[in-house]
């Protein structure tokens, strides 16, 4: 199975080279912006035209998109996460190779839930800030592009590799830090929120198995279970051998409430924070996964706190 793989060197996209690439009957050719793919190309100013011109001569039978950004304002979110997805549908409309389309999307399209609820495919998606709106339209394209494509709505990714600026990153620095000063105890805000942790690694057996399957529409790739993030803090402190206090400071949103990870600030000048949910996404999201399990034969298999440990290693590897 010849494999065109679009943003192997992001956050998703490296754990999924990995796992194709495991795949003997795989043959994998990656295209990106980075010198070291095998093809560069920009989606969001490139032509469908040269696209498809690529598609043509590789003759790919899945073309898998991990391209995106997740951080920037509207028009840059727009233009990697929308225009880009908008050049792969019409590139492989004109292309005669007949490639089926894995696009990975987010949860953040559906935007705030119901506390308590598990969202299914079939929920109205309301998402809650600009980068859900722009999978979103995402998802619409190749949704109404008449492509045999899927599209896996991707919940909380954790595990190696999770970038600094998420809230399990921000979590391990600070905890990093306090270790490091010999701070017995540990300030941190924005633990309320719930949400569906899923492992990288899994995302990646979830992509491997929807290349090789028949199922369309939209597909949640999550763990089935909402995680308060101060659980996760407390599970991370275990895993870190970090035996100082944890200190929440959540409360009603305003002013003064401080952010995960932080500097820690005199208490009478602490800094203002933004919205309590930058994602969008309210204080509660949980996946319903099963037609993941019904359509892919794919479940879970690594557990919050392997996902966790892995994230300590990489940050204690800084102190």
């Amino acid at each position: 199975m010849r494999v065109l793989l679009i943003g192997a060197n992001g956050y998703l996209g490296r754990f999924v080279a990995d796992r194709l690439l495991a795949d003997p009957a795989v043959q994998l050719t990656v295209l990106g912006r980075g010198d070291d793919a095998d093809v560069r190309f920009d989606l969001a100013s490139g032509s469908p035209g040269a696209l498809t011109r690529f598609l043509d001569a590789v003759h790919p039978g899945v073309v898998v998109n991990c391209a995106g950004a997740t951080r920037g304002g509207a028009r840059e979110l727009t233009r990697h996460n929308t225009v880009a997805v908008a050049t792969v549908c019409e590139a492989l409309r004109r292309s005669g190779c007949g490639a089926r389309l894995v696009q990975l999307g987010c949860g953040a399209e559906y935007g705030p839930s119901q506390p308590g609820s598990s969202t299914a495919e079939d929920a109205v998606p309301r998402p809650g800030g600009p980068y859900g709106v722009s999978k979103l339209a995402a998802t619409e394209l190749v949704l109404g592009s008449g492509l045999d494509a899927v599209v896996l709505r991707v919940f909380s990714p954790a595990g190696p590799g999770t970038p600094a600026g998420s809230p399990l990153g921000r979590l391990a620095e600070a905890m990093r830090r306090a270790m490091q000063s010999g701070d017995g105890e540990l300030k941190l805000g924005g633990l309320g929120a719930q949400r569906d942790f899923i492992d990288v690694r899994d995302v990646a057996r979830a992509v491997h198995a929807a290349s090789l399957s028949a199922a369309q529409g939209v597909i949640n790739i999550g763990s089935g279970r909402a995680v308060r993030l101060r659980d996760a803090a407390s599970v991370l402190a275990r895993v870190a051998g970090y035996g100082g206090a944890l200190h929440e400071l959540d409360g009603p949103p305003g002013p003064l409430r401080a952010s995960i990870g932080h500097p820690r600030t005199d208490p009478d000048h602490v800094a203002p924070v933004a919205y309590p949910y930058p994602d969008g996404c309210g204080s509660w999201q949980q996946a319903d996964v099963r037609t993941a399990r019904d359509r892919l034969g794919w479940r879970p298999r690594i557990n919050l706190e392997e996902s966790l440990a892995d994230i300590w290693m990489e940050a204690a590897c800084r102190i």
